[in-house]
């Protein structure tokens, strides 16, 4: 038994308050996860992310294809998975590398086998099948794995989305049947010290991995997804390809006609999203899980997110203002320090700046979620 999935209440909005029973945490939902692509939530330390927002960080994620190629799924195997690695204790998601290889167009080469590509570090070649993707992620230990997928980019006509959703059933099946095989390989399979990794029938819990519902832009191809992986009897399900340049609009049109095919009984997580007023609106329509790099990509570029408004902490106008970033808010950095100290960071490059801003960006983050999730509950 992968983990287990309690429903608390339903709104008949759609929106929704679970709880993801994980070997590692006990995860509330609706939840938003920061991005630690390479062992990492750049720039903030394991610590810090442990203490922000009511919460904290309760799940985090990591790259598989970076994961793979630097330092290496057996290294990190060998030292007792990535929660062991970068001395995280909660939960963790790791993604299948499909994004990055479809990052990588000019650089690859799809088959039904899987997709051979050069590594953007060195150009050494490389080679990424269901079942690679499968043992790379049950090395790293992730709680949560995701099915290999190619995502589709934006746009694409529906001949190159439907070619592009046969790659990703065929292999979402592979992933599955060979995960199941293998799973109870994961480095900390069977722990005693963990006691979420043990089911209520005194088994040890395990990995578990979702599927990825595709199909582009066109409706009935994700519709066909979203009923073929159901099938399939997935722990879980994901949409993917959003966020790859389509408009907001459309990005809320293919959530709302996927989420009410999906089992209500299994986590809902969209993939890639997005700004504060995203989350909170795609949590409204019924999504558990969420992830975006933006609140650390943003804030490396002096844009920080606040009760009052987004903030370009660049501007001008906050060179001599004493007053911290939000005056509503709670995160060390806002507890701390000036408007005028941050706009200094960012002026002079200093990479304390990257830091602080980044404290605070994930802080309203999770702070977001977790009043949302407070809201549901009184």
């Amino acid at each position: 038994m992968p983990f287990k999935f309690s429903l608390i209440s339903t709104h008949p909005s759609g929106i929704r308050r679970a709880r993801l029973h994980l070997p590692h945490q006990t995860v509330e939902t609706p939840v938003f996860m920061p991005v630690g692509t390479q062992g990492t939530v750049k720039a903030v330390p394991q610590s810090i992310l442990e203490e922000l927002g009511p919460d904290g960080a309760q799940i985090i994620l990591g790259n598989t294809y970076h994961l793979y190629l630097r330092p290496g799924h057996e290294l990190i195997a060998s030292l007792g998975g990535l929660h062991k690695f970068i001395s995280w204790p909660r939960a963790l998601l790791t993604d299948s590398g499909g994004f990055q290889v479809f990052s990588l167009s000019k650089l690859r080469k799809l088959t039904e086998e899987g997709v051979r590509f050069r590594s953007h570090l060195d150009g050494s070649s490389h080679m990424f099948s269901p079942e690679h993707s499968m043992n790379v992620q049950i090395a790293l230990g992730a709680d949560i794995c995701m099915a290999f997928d190619e995502c589709t980019e934006y746009p694409a006509d529906e001949a190159r989305a439907a070619q592009s959703l046969y790659y990703t059933m065929l292999w979402a099946a592979r992933s599955l049947k060979h995960f199941r095989e293998n799973q109870h390989k994961v480095p900390w399979h069977g722990d005693p010290n963990l006691t979420n990794a043990i089911n209520d029938d005194g088994s040890p819990a395990s990995q578990s991995l979702f599927g990825i519902v595709q199909g582009g832009m066109h409706m009935h191809l994700r519709r066909e997804s979203a009923e073929r992986l159901v099938e399939m009897d997935f722990d879980g399900y994901a949409i993917g390809g959003l966020s790859v340049g389509e408009p907001r609009e459309l990005t809320r049109e293919v959530i709302a006609e996927v989420i009410p095919l999906l089992p209500p009984d299994k986590p809902r997580y969209v993939m890639g999203v997005g700004f504060p007023d995203e989350i909170v609106e795609y949590a409204r329509m019924g999504v558990d899980m969420m992830d975006c790099v933006i609140p650390t990509r943003a804030a490396r570029h002096g844009l920080l997110f606040t009760s009052e408004g987004r903030v370009n902490i660049k501007n001008r106008q906050f060179a001599n203002d004493p007053n911290p970033l939000d005056p509503n808010c709670t995160c060390p950095t806002c507890s701390r320090y000036s408007r005028a100290y941050l706009r200094h960071l960012a002026q002079t490059t200093e990479p304390l700046g990257g830091t602080l801003n980044s404290i605070h960006n994930l802080h309203f983050y999770l702070t977001t979620m977790a009043n949302l999730r407070a809201e549901l509950e009184n």
